[in-house]
């Protein structure tokens, strides 16, 4: 297998925030050439702050930036004259916009029969399709903040979990259309969603109630599956958390920890009757554990096989020393900002393909940086191609 299967297929996206972008830098890491067609202010998530801030550089690289007001006549022509020579165009604006810019499926197609168009919205096609979603309001709406705060206090999950999947499923929506495409020879139409996407991550709990006619709890107050399966408060204030979740595993654990008493419990017996039993042996656990520092647990519990982990923070996952080992983290050259030119470590996609985990050829891209050589590319004089690039820039 080519260690970059998708190379050779061109991706034009009009893409902003991180539902569209991850489509494009699943697609992009693959090996295709990925083509960010940005206004000339550039895509805002250049410019955020807080939480938002690594939304550019983590999603966008391996890929090229190429600046066009398409909503100027010139720029409209470049772009459609891009098109025609692309596989894949992905956009994740709203359907009037894109329509509007002569951008939308049905537009593209007659321009370009074998065309991919993957459109990443809210919603699908329904009731809903004309609200405005973000990741927030469709945990909200589709019951994953629910499980995830404590009864009366909905959390969002501390992740963009719906914007980052639904973008993986744009990604493999079009893989399963090019499969397609080399059947027909025609393209088709892919089209995503974050609120379908989030009921799909909650489809468990969904079936739950179907399987047992009880709602699901959530996550904090759940009737936990397993014995002992908790985050334990243990010496100097550290946290760990733990995990037994077999009769194998509790012979183990009670043997490594010396618990006799609790090993020859009858009570005990038995994962099911362990968790009828945790209203009073988790609080008893804690108290024997509580006087161990979380490092001998844990080298405790690696010795012997036992499923155990630290409570981390993100940032320090950069020095963890598997990913580190293992070339999970890769350099990249930061595009903007107070620290544009600076290093970083950004995450790999993580699978590996024959062994070999997929780096990042390209860092995210500074505003325009290919503009010159993909203009000339569609046939734009040097002149031409200058004077395009000025007049959007200008036009900003």
């Amino acid at each position: 297998m080519t260690k970059f299967p998708y190379e050779g297929l061109r991706v034009v996206e009009f893409t902003h925030m991180v539902m569209g972008p991850t489509c494009g830098m699943v697609l992009a890491d693959l090996g295709a050439e990925v083509i960010k067609v940005e206004p000339p202010a550039g895509d805002n998530t250049r410019r955020l702050l807080g939480s938002g801030a690594g939304f550019y550089p983590l999603f966008n690289r391996n890929k090229k930036s190429l600046v066009l007001d398409v909503q100027t006549p010139e720029g409209k022509e470049a772009v459609l004259k891009l098109i025609a020579t692309a596989d894949v165009v992905s956009e994740n604006f709203k359907p009037e916009t894109m329509k509007k810019l002569g951008l939308d499926y049905p537009s593209l197609k007659t321009l370009n029969p074998r065309l991919i168009h993957v459109s990443h919205k809210g919603f699908l096609p329904g009731p809903y399709d004309h609200r405005t979603a973000l990741d927030e309001v469709v945990q909200m709406m589709g019951g994953l903040a629910y499980m995830t705060g404590r009864p009366g206090d909905p959390l969002r999950a501390g992740s963009s979990v719906n914007d980052i999947m639904g973008g993986l499923f744009g990604a493999i929506g079009v893989m399963a259309a090019l499969s397609a495409r080399e059947k027909t020879g025609v393209g088709s139409e892919v089209q995503s969603s974050l609120f379908e996407n989030n009921v799909f991550l909650v489809a468990q709990h969904m079936m739950q109630f179907a399987v047992t006619g009880l709602p699901a709890a959530p996550m904090p107050e759940r009737i936990s599956s397993w014995g002992i399966y908790d985050v334990f408060k243990v010496k100097d204030n550290e946290q760990i958390f733990l995990a037994v979740v077999s009769d194998t595993q509790w012979a183990i654990f009670c043997e490594a920890f010396g618990y006799d008493d609790l090993k020859a419990d009858e009570r005990l017996l038995g994962n099911n009757n362990r968790v009828r039993c945790r209203d009073w042996l988790i609080p008893l656990l804690r108290e024997r554990l509580a006087q161990q520092t979380a490092a001998d647990l844990a080298a405790l519990f690696e010795r012997h096989g036992l499923p155990f982990a630290p409570i981390t923070q993100p940032h320090e996952l950069l020095d963890d020393p598997h990913l580190c080992a293992t070339g999970g983290l890769a350099p990249i050259t930061l595009p903007d900002g107070e620290r544009a030119g600076q290093t970083a470590q950004t995450v790999l996609l993580p699978l590996a393909l024959d062994g070999e985990r997929l780096g990042v050829r390209r860092s995210p891209p500074r505003l325009g940086e290919h503009s010159a050589e993909l203009l000339a590319e569609l046939g734009y004089s040097a002149e031409d191609a200058a004077r395009l690039s000025r007049t959007v820039v200008k036009a900003a």
